[in-house]
């Protein structure tokens, strides 16, 4: 039986979910019979197996409770990121496919773009929550209002996540898997049971949900953890201090984090920090990006050794994990592979022995395709049936994967390999830097040369003088061909909401040869 229907009986009054800024708490009985509702009505609509409905939600209660309400519907659902421009927004619209779009009152700007560009034609649009009701959009809670949710569920195959890259390379991409057959439906998949596996989550563990549910795997943990049977607190928007009250008040168990999120929190005062007792913690998560070596050192120092860092994505071909006391024995590693076995190949496919750089690639991971998509899908596949998330790096004799880049943001200087994440992480040490990113500059000789682009910590920081100091201070740390040769200051660098690094926005933005 279905974990959330199993509690709705068993444990009715317990937790579910829990939203502190909003004041609002689900039992497991509410989510059973609301995600029922949802269900039936979806199934009303004439909704079949396999078809889809998309949600344009900030994080909002509603979200879990139709998500759920989707998979008993042998559905697809596909969350749309609130920070995408209308172009992209639609996009994801259209490409799912969805038949249905439900959007909360806070998105009613973008949603009324979307139905006014006409990107929404031919879906059945809601609104849900109280409020006045959205041109082209019916009421959410009036469409409910009549379903009748006493007759039991035909068996229908477990709906599931139908989720889209973050778009850091171009327009969003859909990764769409297979449902779940009726007969499986309790059962997990491989990257389910991994995630139990290595990170201990039970029907005792309070999670804390730090990020925005419509990237992947923000969604995928609350989904997870719902299935579990445990408590899930969830936060609107982070915000450091609200995050550490939300662990002492909760007695929070397991919480996951980008490292945006870690360098915030050390950078609240010593005297607020002390405040808030973080004992509880059994496991804190990280990844989405690279975490500065000596921001995850504080963190562990801090926090202790309950910092956990895995290495996966969307599509989900392989996971590899580590924890603290690995991390600091084999400092930088992403860890060993919990599913998927390691490859590093060179260029013409041919593997590499430990120590060499190459390209990552994962042998049996569970097989996915790129949505609409089959060339790039074919992109990620090498003629062994192997695939890559596009990363580079190598492997020690222990089986320790460590990281270089991402293949595309490699730059060749003279023909010599660069690896932006090795001057990033020497640049993050220095007491002026909030924030960098290091990009290849077109070059007459050299065909690309290294730039910095630094956020400082202070605003007014920014100088010729800073620029001087911070490329002498790479110039200690890095061999010649890896020191930048010119330093940029933004105010802000663009990232991603999930904290990737929107690298293509500087690589445009400084595409023209360097002087």
């Amino acid at each position: 039986m279905e974990r959330v229907r199993e509690l709705a009986v068993a444990a009715p009054t317990r937790e579910a979910l829990c939203f502190p800024a909003l004041n609002q708490i689900i039992t497991y009985k509410e989510l059973d019979e609301r995600a029922e509702r949802i269900a039936h009505w979806l199934l009303g609509l004439g909704l079949q197996p396999g078809d889809g409905i998309a949600l344009l939600f900030e994080n909002h209660p509603a979200l879990a409770v139709i998500a759920i309400g989707a998979e008993r519907a042998g559905l697809y659902y596909t969350p749309i990121s609130i920070q995408l421009k209308t172009r992209e927004a639609a996009h994801v619209l259209e490409d799912c496919g969805a038949r249905v779009l439900i959007v909360s009152q806070a998105m009613h700007a973008l949603a009324a773009t979307l139905v006014a560009e006409g990107a929404a034609q031919g879906v059945a649009c809601f609104v849900a929550g109280a409020g006045e009701t959205l041109p082209g959009f019916a009421s959410l809670e009036a469409a409910l209002a009549g379903v009748d949710a006493s007759a039991p569920l035909p068996p229908l195959p477990r709906g599931r996540d139908f989720l889209y890259s973050s778009g850091t390379t171009g327009l969003p991409k859909g990764i769409r898997k297979p449902l779940v057959p009726f007969e499986q439906r309790d059962a997990d998949d491989t990257e389910t049971a991994a995630w139990r596996k290595t990170f201990g989550f039970n029907a005792d563990s309070v999670y804390l949900s730090t990020a925005p549910l419509y990237h992947a795997a923000p969604l995928r943990y609350l989904m997870r953890m719902l299935h579990t049977g445990g408590r899930a607190i969830v936060l609107q928007k982070f915000d450091a201090e609200a995050a550490l009250d939300a662990i002492a008040r909760y007695r929070v168990t397991h919480s996951q984090w980008v490292p945006t999120m870690f360098i915030r929190l050390l950078n609240l005062p010593g005297t607020t920090r002390v405040q808030y007792d973080v004992s509880s913690l059994r496991v804190a998560i990280h990844a989405a990006a690279p975490c500065p070596p000596h921001i995850k050192e504080q963190m562990i120092a801090w926090f202790g050794p309950v910092i956990y860092e895995y290495y996966a994505g969307s599509e989900s071909v392989g996971l590899t994990a580590i924890d603290s006391d690995e991390w600091l024995a084999h400092r930088g590693s992403v860890g060993r592979s919990k599913y998927g076995r390691i490859h590093i190949i060179d260029d013409e496919d041919h593997e590499l022995p430990v120590g060499e750089i190459g390209r990552v690639f994962f042998e049996g991971g569970p097989a996915f395709e790129y949505h609409n998509d089959p060339v790039k899908t074919r992109s990620v596949y090498n003629r062994h049936g192997w695939a890559t998330y596009g990363d580079i790096g190598h492997v020690d004799a222990e089986g320790y994967l460590y990281l270089s880049d991402r293949r595309v943001d490699l730059i060749i200087s003279g023909g010599v390999n660069v690896y932006p994440q090795e001057i990033e992480n020497v640049l993050a040490e220095h007491p002026a830097v909030a924030d960098a990113a290091v990009i290849g500059v077109p070059h007459p000789e050299f065909g690309e040369t290294v730039k910095a682009v630094v956020q400082p910590r202070e605003r007014d920081a920014a100088s010729p003088q800073l620029a001087e100091e911070l490329i002498a201070f790479c110039r200690e740390r890095l061999s010649p061909i890896k020191v930048p040769r010119s330093v940029d200051f933004e105010e802000a660098l663009p990232r991603h909401d999930n904290g990737k690094l929107l690298r293509r926005i500087l690589k445009e933005r400084y595409r023209q040869p360097a002087a």
